[in-house]
């Protein structure tokens, strides 16, 4: 997994929708470091916070990953 590319494409979808990247860590209840930890530590999220940031965002988790450019979700 890419986690810089993951922490931008975070980062490019709460653009898209308006959503401040702070407000969006506080209501999905993870750290406020996560993005800086993905993009200058490294850092691997589990499955479990990129699911909750994936629905809070309305995007699936292959998007955020990097795996499609389609953000829909498969429902």
């Amino acid at each position: 997994m890419d986690n810089a590319r993951s922490a931008a494409q975070i980062k490019a979808r709460c653009k898209e929708k308006g959503i401040a990247v702070s407000a969006l860590l506080e209501t999905c209840g993870v750290r406020k470091s996560l993005i800086y930890d993905m993009e200058k530590r490294d850092w691997t999220p589990s499955a479990e916070i990129m699911e909750k940031i994936a629905d809070y965002l309305d995007c699936s988790v292959d998007y955020l990953l990097g795996r499609t450019e389609n953000p829909a979700v498969n429902r």
